[in-house]
């Protein structure tokens, strides 16, 4: 792949967030999963484990998640951001607001706000979910192993014409997720990426978030 190639697909990615129904074939999933797998890790320890749902389990998933999201507390393994300030809170902000503004919901409307938000927890329709893992012995330098696991497959995703959206609200209730699927205390639960042909055609997928400029970023030292 050429450099003009790989930038196309880096502009192409967004958070899909609308998926058609149809199921992605088992041996696209597979070579994904097989490029992804090829990024760099501390040590070549390779430290993520993937759970990997159908479309039939997907459904069945994404209908418990979703009940249990209605009551029960978040408890995820790694904790959450203490707070969002500055820049980060500002561009966290305008991504939510041009999601709402896409699927029509006005500022001050908490009731759909929030029915927005729990479309994660339905995976946004998407007909499968990767559940991503990591050694709990291995601390903080497995899960950026691991973040560089979750790019890789969002990449070699859209390089297949499929649509992907990593999803740290998934991880928030941990403990459900480790019962689901049977996952020891000895692996972290860290994201899911929520997968699938995008419904170019729906609203939650007509926008795009912007990028902050180098300067605001970059440090040179010449």
């Amino acid at each position: 792949m050429n450099s003009t190639a790989l930038d196309a697909l880096l502009s192409a990615r967004h958070s899909c967030r609308a998926y058609l129904p149809d199921e992605v074939p088992r041996d696209v999933i597979v070579d994904i999963l097989t490029a992804a797998g090829r990024v760099p890790s501390w040590c070549n320890a390779q430290p993520w484990q993937v759970e990997v749902t159908g479309k039939a389990e997907t459904d069945r998933l994404r209908d418990a998640l979703f009940t249990h999201a209605q009551t029960a507390s978040h408890a995820p393994d790694v904790p959450f951001p203490a707070a969002y300030s500055g820049a980060h809170q500002a561009r966290r902000r305008n991504c939510g607001w041009q999601l709402y503004e896409a699927v029509g919901v006005e500022k001050g409307d908490r009731a759909a706000s929030t029915a927005q938000m729990m479309e994660n927890f339905r995976f946004f329709g998407a007909p499968h979910m990767a559940l991503i893992t990591a050694p709990a012995e291995l601390g903080p330098y497995a899960y950026l192993d691991c973040g560089g696991l979750i790019t890789a497959f969002t990449l070699a995703a859209q390089a297949r014409g499929l649509g992907t959206i990593p999803q740290a609200a998934v991880a928030s209730f941990a403990p459900f997720l480790r019962d689901w699927f049977d996952i020891g205390d000895d692996r972290v639960i860290l994201a899911g990426i929520a997968f699938g042909y995008p419904d170019k055609n729906h609203p939650a997928n007509a926008f795009r978030t912007d990028r902050a400029d180098l300067s605001e970023w970059v440090t040179w030292h010449d």
